[in-house]
């Protein structure tokens, strides 16, 4: 009889998660369209001026042909009916289904963003562990200097002073682009290719992050270092070793975790730009170019998917919580 009420009781915790989350989506949707919305220019416009021409009647034939016409709240009834039934919708400007379009961005996007973000992730947890370790010594001094320099570095501004030293100036990597065009390549060297046309848009992207997490764990260790549970490993005779491990970096990466889940969804804010500036062919630079056409429904699209994997990241950092830190789990309970 207990394991039937503990089975009910997730389940309609199940149930109710999923409840919140339709409608944080829905909410989000809503959002999304009227701030859309909101912004200046008429796309039936913009797509008559790309086209050469400005008669009233083909105005008013884009308008009835998308929808433009209706009225406001109808517009947005349709919308959220459409998100219910996971249909995107169609794109103004280049007449495909949007789901196609964000499919065909969606690969390099990650590619880039999880790259840069594990790498910031990675290199600045060890950078910050390290500092903290060796908190006032020259070490910290300099890792400590070099996370501000990045920190204050504007991202395309460093991605513009990379495109110059290491592409104009000395010619090593690739400027632009993600891969080399009409070169017959064997996989391993299509596979190289693209890794060097990675290397500058990634190092741009994941250099502030870099900092942000370098800052953090510096702090976090140090904070840790001085708890009663570390004095108490020590007096127990445990090899520094085993009390930085085991103890010390477990529990200062919470706080790097919990930042880090809630920036990873802005590693693509940032993409918006990095992919202008590399001519990078992901949703960043599809949305900068769905934004200037007033391409509504590709933008609302890309905001609706965004949106899900800012959920699902939060979902994922929940569960990493439990993995570092195990008291969690039954403080839920």
């Amino acid at each position: 009889m207990t394991r039937l009420g503990s089975a009910a009781t997730i389940g309609l915790q199940a149930i109710s998660r999923i409840a919140q989350l339709v409608a944080v989506i829905l909410a989000i949707a809503t959002f999304n369209f009227v701030l859309v919305r909101a912004a200046p220019g008429d796309p039936a416009q913009v797509m008559a001026g790309q086209s050469g021409a400005s008669d009233p009647k083909l105005l008013d034939d884009l308008r009835k042909e998308y929808g433009l016409d209706k009225p406001y709240f109808v517009q947005l009834v349709s919308h959220l009916g459409r998100v219910v039934r996971l249909d995107l919708g169609y794109s103004y400007r280049q007449r495909r289904p949007v789901v196609d379009l964000i499919l065909e961005r969606l690969p390099a996007t990650l590619l880039l963003t999880v790259t840069a973000f594990c790498l910031a992730l990675l290199i600045g947890t060890a950078l910050g562990a390290l500092a903290g370790l060796a908190a006032g010594s020259v070490l910290d001094t300099v890792f400590t200097v070099l996370s501000l320099v990045l920190y204050a570095t504007p991202v395309f501004w460093l991605g513009l002073m990379l495109v110059l030293v290491f592409s104009v100036t000395l010619g090593w990597l690739p400027p632009f682009g993600y891969e080399t065009i009409n070169v017959q390549l064997s996989p391993v060297e299509h596979a190289l290719d693209i890794m060097k046309h990675m290397i500058m848009p990634v190092t741009s992207l994941a250099a502030i992050y870099l900092a942000i997490y370098a800052r953090l764990m510096r702090s976090s260790i140090i904070e840790v270092a001085q708890q009663d549970f570390i004095k108490t490993a020590r007096a127990k005779g445990l090899s520094g070793t085993r009390i930085v491990v085991g103890h010390m970096l477990r529990n200062a990466l919470v706080p790097v975790v919990t930042v880090a889940g809630m920036q990873a969804g802005a590693l693509v804010g940032g993409a918006v730009v990095i992919e202008t500036v590399f001519a990078w062919p992901g949703l960043g630079r599809l949305t900068f170019e769905a934004l200037l056409q007033r391409d509504y429904p590709v933008l609302l699209g890309i905001f609706l998917i965004l949106s899900i994997v800012v959920i699902a990241l939060n979902l994922l950092t929940d569960l990493v919580y439990r993995l570092i830190d195990p008291r969690m789990t039954t403080g839920a309970a």
